[in-house]
């Protein structure tokens, strides 16, 4: 009869909910269709990264037969980003485990993956929208409200051949506007090709998705829309994307009895880096509230 008890022990697995995690955690991270996660951190030592930066050394040159090419210099600026832990814990009864009404375990891994998940998106934003960056490719629209024109300015700035896939997150306080522009094509008439989490639809060939999270300058006049370059061509697979989460360690459950309380207490955590890995494909607008 001993057997056949339920224990809380059974019911709160410390292995399987880091499974469980771990899975949702990409999927509720909105910017992982352009952000890079690199593992590489994992085995290595420290709780700095260098992150290179490196020039384009130019068009290539004729030269002459028998004539000796001149070398250029690769050159590169770096910037180091310190590894944070994001961290949260939930305590849970006995009582409400082992309650029939709905499922605290289940819901606690859900919470605990989109808690991780937003600070992650919070560090990505801030990275992103980080006016005082060196080399930063800013366009100040701020004389003007988030239009079809004021977008396409903005894109020029990338000063491309070819008018590549990009993302661009606005305010939800911007989409009114936006819709109401004759330009502007809602994702429900494309509804199979949508890439980004949240996409309401495109502008100028720029995925457009809304984020609460989207911020204002320092003057509080505007809001800062970062513009990421998602494409991906043949020819440049191998080119740094805008944006990269480095992970030192992946998700990490533990949890600790507390035998006189009858509680458990679950905590997660994982430890990471953001990093703008990549300024050519990222410009950041401004655009008047």
């Amino acid at each position: 009869m001993e057997d056949n008890l339920t224990k809380i022990a059974n019911l709160i697995d410390p292995e399987v909910m880091t499974d469980m995690i771990s899975a949702k955690l990409p999927n509720k991270i909105r910017v992982a269709p352009f952000a890079k996660v690199d593992t590489t951190l994992q085995a290595a030592e420290g709780d700095t990264i260098t992150v290179p930066k490196f020039a384009y050394i130019g068009d290539a040159e004729d030269v002459a037969e028998g004539v000796e090419c001149g070398l250029t210099t690769l050159e590169a600026s770096s910037e180091k980003v310190t590894v944070k832990k994001a961290m949260k814990a939930v305590g849970l009864t006995d009582e409400a485990v082992l309650s029939a009404h709905g499922d605290p375990v289940g819901e606690t891994n859900n919470q605990l993956a989109l808690s991780i998940a937003s600070k992650i998106d919070n560090d990505c934003m801030d990275a992103l929208t980080d006016e005082t960056a060196e080399g930063r490719l800013i366009f100040d629209g701020s004389a003007s409200k988030l239009s079809y024109d004021g977008i396409v300015d903005a894109l020029d700035v990338f000063e491309e051949e070819v008018n590549g896939e990009k993302a661009m997150f606005v305010h939800p306080k911007q989409v009114t506007q936006l819709r109401k522009d004759t330009n502007f094509i809602s994702a429900d008439k494309y509804n199979q090709d949508v890439v980004l989490k949240g996409e309401i639809g495109m502008i100028a060939n720029t995925r457009i998705v809304p984020s609460r999270k989207v911020k204002e300058n320092t003057e509080k006049t505007a809001y800062l829309n970062p513009i990421i370059k998602i494409e991906t061509e043949v020819e440049t697979e191998e080119e740094t994307p805008a944006l990269t989460i480095y992970i030192k360690r992946n998700v990490n459950v533990e949890t600790e009895r507390k035998a006189r309380k009858r509680t458990t207490e679950i905590s997660a955590d994982e430890m990471y880096a953001v990093s703008v890995s990549n300024d050519s494909k990222l410009v950041l607008a401004k655009f008047k509230k």
